[in-house]
């Protein structure tokens, strides 16, 4: 009861969004023909006004989320020298719920301390590598947002970034450091980082919270290990590296390990090494098996929400009747590797390589300064991307909200279709 209540509370001011997104989903019918016309010759760049920015990124790299069942003389150290914070990363901050108020307790981060790993480093740790990657990312934005385009204020400034992470270390960490290098450890007010309850957390697939997607999820990823090819793949590596054929192990779990310990230049197990790039193939054939692209609910289910969040972000900076201190210029979401997957299939930009540590996906809002038509600019990894649905790389508006639609998932439609099958099965039961 406590937890229908809260859940209620966090999602009421996105509720009242909805009548807003059906005017402007009219308004934007409305723009479509001149729109139609207007894209039929190239639009000049140099008119055109950036307004908004829009960051997902993974955090940076990390320590494995758990150990190997190899022989413990196998195992890679993980040494706490590995952990050293860089001078030029520290920026101090403070972390509160979405409204505001205290920290929420994290259950990821409990469990990470109950997994030590050889030399002493618990699971899923943020590393001085993983800092560096982060300082990096916002380097490469302060150049983007502050030098190249006078957009952002150099120094950080609350009334033009928001900022939001899952409520675990390594992504509080990852977003600290990304600041430190976009503004310089310069601010001008203090740095609040929101995050949520894991059980009500958007910013990744959320099992606890999503009973449909918990089953759909559970039984595909123990069918994933069945399938052909990656069955008989599987099972080489895990003879070649001696785990028993008993063991639990799958390419996810294969490809955490690999990935961490190759960014830390880490001497990984000679096996690992020798398959590291079938392993990366069959850990992105085995999450596809998982979310599996035609079924269009699952990828719904694993980040709808979050492309709600995203969508009213655009709609509320269109909207000629939002007040100024309603939107922000730069809205800043620390999420994973898991968020970021279902999120590239959605939008239609999937490489078909999993996302590496400290990658970013970025939406561009710009306003024509003649027309006063919207675009959108999407990249990812820095490069400029063309979404599903759009004609080139500068997507007009319309076009781009019509693609994220197709997967974007208001709170209580996800609530619905979360507890469904729930629903359908226990009615069937009784």
């Amino acid at each position: 009861m406590i937890r229908g209540v809260f859940r209620m509370r966090v999602w009421a001011p996105v509720g009242v969004l909805t009548s807003l997104t059906y005017c402007l989903h009219q308004r934007r019918v409305a723009l479509a023909e001149p729109q139609e016309a207007h894209s039929r010759h190239p639009v000049d760049r140099n008119l055109l006004e950036l307004k908004m920015v829009q960051v997902v990124f993974r955090h940076g790299a990390r320590s494995p989320l758990q150990p190997l069942p190899q022989e413990q003389s196998q195992q890679v150290e993980w040494n706490p020298q590995l952990l050293e914070v860089p001078p030029q990363t520290q920026f101090d901050y403070t972390v509160t719920n979405l409204a505001g108020g205290p920290k929420p307790c994290s259950p990821f981060d409990s469990r990470y301390h109950e997994t030590p790993l050889k030399g002493g480093v618990f699971a899923g740790q943020l590393t001085k590598v993983g800092m560096q990657q982060m300082f990096a990312l916002g380097e490469r934005l302060r150049k983007n947002y502050v030098e190249d385009i006078p957009f952002l204020s150099p120094t950080f400034n609350p009334l033009e970034v928001f900022v939001r992470s899952t409520n675990i270390y390594r992504n509080l960490e990852s977003t600290r450091c990304l600041l430190a290098g976009l503004f310089q450890r310069q601010k001008e007010g203090p740095i609040i980082i929101h995050t949520d309850e894991a059980s009500s957390e958007v910013l990744y697939p959320n099992y606890q919270n999503c009973w449909s997607l918990r089953q759909r999820t559970r039984s595909r990823r123990q069918a994933a290990s069945l399938q052909p090819g990656i069955s008989e793949d599987l099972k080489k590596v895990k003879e070649r590296m001696g785990i028993g054929s008993s063991d639990e192990v799958d390419f996810l779990m294969l490809l955490d390990n690999v990935a961490a310990e190759q960014v830390h230049s880490l001497p990984s197990c000679p096996a690992l090494k020798r398959y590291a790039q079938m392993i990366e193939q069959r850990a992105v054939d085995t999450a596809l098996y998982m979310l599996q692209r035609e079924d269009r609910e699952s990828i719904q289910l694993a980040v709808g929400p979050f492309l709600h969040v995203l969508e009213n972000n655009l709609l509320r900076a269109v909207d000629p009747a939002t007040p100024p201190s309603k939107i922000r210029k730069l809205y800043l979401y620390a999420a994973h590797d898991v968020t970021l997957m279902p999120l590239l299939m959605a939008l239609g930009i999937f490489d078909h390589k999993w996302p590496p540590f400290a990658v970013d996906l970025t939406m561009e809002l710009y306003q024509h300064q003649e027309s006063k038509e919207w675009f959108v600019r999407l990249s990812y990894h820095g490069e400029e991307q063309v979404p599903k649905g759009c004609p080139e790389g500068l997507c007009p508006l319309d076009k781009f909200l019509n693609a994220m639609s197709a997967y974007a998932l208001s709170p209580e439609k996800y609530h619905r279709l979360c507890s469904q099958a729930q629903a359908i099965e226990l009615g069937g039961t009784e």
